[in-house]
């Protein structure tokens, strides 16, 4: 007997993805500026890259992001 739920499981354990350009939103920066946040810290979080070609789109996973933006809150209040 199979599960039905098997595939609905499997979806649910991917992480959620988001473009750049989702990511430039919700920072509240433009596509270049979060190019510029990424080439400066080292600590930013990788993107994934859907293919070879240099023009290929580029996705981040959101709970990469949001632990990236948990910690630079939780540096900030350690520093003042």
């Amino acid at each position: 007997m199979t599960n039905r739920n098997s595939g609905a499981t499997q979806a649910q354990t991917l992480p959620e993805l988001m473009t750049l350009a989702e990511l430039a939103a919700t920072m509240r920066r433009t596509r270049s500026g979060v190019d510029k946040l990424r080439a400066r810290d080292s600590s930013f979080p990788k993107p994934i890259k859907d293919g070879d070609n240099r023009r290929s789109r580029i996705y981040f996973v959101r709970s990469e992001i949001a632990a990236y933006l948990q910690a630079k809150l939780q540096a900030r209040e350690v520093a003042a």
